[in-house]
């Protein structure tokens, strides 16, 4: 089905389903006047995920296209893809064809880019899968989209301020993920009372925390004063993916730490490394305290303002080229388990003293509209790309 608004899904895991799917959801319900909306998938469970936020109706209203490789090429793309994200970007070329025979794509990663033809008529859209801080978020190469749908005005400013794309390119709309989930719900997971905290480390072998202080800190929890505290142990769904993890950006490679048997048996700590809860918010919505480094899901977090604690892994490192994190201001922060561990008896406490730098850096990072939900937001604007006129050539986007 060309012609389309065409909404990628090109990833191994299902962590940008929810950035996306929502809005491919809103376009259904509003009807899109004569505008046919295709889910590209790259898996069958990245399929099921988008099915289950569509829900049946919108679902069976969707064209779908599989972006399956070759069984060949899928078994020949097998070892490397341990180190290097090979097939994502080989689904990209062999399924270019299609990709650009799209009115608009949507993605919620720039890789598209790299496929996308210089005398193309399809137009590209951006949804970062997240609201994170990292340098990534504003890589140059961004600024080859047609259309950047951002979460706040935070990420708006930085981008116009670091070169990346021009205001008129860049549309604030909130975060759909949140149009996505219950945010009321609070899960019980542990059998006792004690207060419960998450543990949220990324998975870059430079920026994260857990090849180097996770460990001592989840022994922490197995003995003394730690037994009286709960920790779900929700890593990015990518850390446990992979063994080995390169950073292409920070030329860097490091083996990840496994788990500790002890940990898995400790009835304090509960551990995920790659259910569909790590992506749905069930474990941010579910602690009472937030431990983190880099990762974006710190604003996930921040819907319901609670006690914050980073671990800074990486700005003493003269390889590191990340500016201040602004969550870091809106909570603790330490530089090793130990003294991170000190810090969670008196979290709460503290609170107080941060409560109103969250509520400023969340409404920063993430619009809000009521009655104008982001998904609404964000469908508005495809609408609206798609009918323009015919798109820029790729090399007319850059804008670093």
């Amino acid at each position: 089905m060309a012609d389309d608004i065409l909404f990628l899904f090109n990833h191994d895991a299902p962590h940008q389903v929810a950035h996306i799917a929502g809005i491919a959801r809103a376009l259904i319900e509003t009807g899109a006047p004569g505008q046919p909306i295709t889910c590209a998938t790259a898996t069958p469970a990245i399929r099921a995920r988008v099915e289950t936020i569509l829900g049946p109706d919108a679902a069976a209203r969707v064209g779908w296209f599989d972006m399956a490789l070759p069984a060949w090429l899928e078994a020949t793309l097998a070892l490397p893809n341990k180190v290097a994200p090979v097939r994502r970007l080989m689904r990209l070329r062999h399924h270019a064809v299609r990709i650009n025979a799209a009115r608009v794509v949507v993605s919620a990663e720039r890789t598209c880019l790299s496929v996308r033809a210089s005398d193309g008529r399809a137009r590209f859209a951006y949804v970062p899968h997240g609201a994170g801080d990292r340098m990534v978020s504003y890589h140059p190469e961004k600024g080859g989209f047609d259309l950047i749908m951002v979460s706040g005005h935070k990420t708006a400013r930085e981008m116009v301020a670091r070169g990346v794309a021009p205001a008129e390119r860049l549309r604030v709309i909130g975060y759909p993920k949140f149009d996505t989930i219950d945010l009321s719900q609070s899960k019980k997971l542990f059998s006792n009372d004690n207060p419960v905290l998450v543990y949220n480390p990324h998975f870059d072998p430079l920026l994260s925390s857990w090849y180097d202080h996770g460990p001592a800190l989840l022994d922490w929890f197995t003995q003394g004063e730690g037994q009286g505290y709960n920790l779900i142990f929700a890593p990015h769904i990518m850390l446990f993916a992979k063994k080995l993890h390169v950073s292409l950006e920070y030329r860097t490679a490091r083996l990840r730490p496994g788990i500790d048997p002890r940990w898995r048996a400790a009835p304090n700590i509960l551990i995920d490394t790659g259910s569909t809860a790590l992506v749905d918010m069930t474990y941010t919505l579910a602690a009472q305290a937030y431990i983190g480094d880099v990762s974006s899901q710190v604003y996930e977090f921040l819907v319901r303002p609670r006690p914050l604690l980073f671990l800074d892994a990486f700005s003493h490192d003269p390889r590191s080229r990340e500016g201040a994190y602004p969550a870091w201001r809106a909570g603790d922060v330490a530089r090793d388990a130990a003294g991170l561990a000190a810090l969670i008896p008196g979290a709460w406490a503290r609170h107080a003293t941060y409560r109103a730098v969250q509520e400023a850096i969340f409404d920063d990072t993430v619009s809000h509209q009521p009655g104008h939900p982001a998904v609404q937001r964000a469908a508005d604007a495809l609408l609206e790309l798609a009918q323009a006129g015919p798109a820029r050539r790729a090399a007319d986007g850059a804008h670093a």
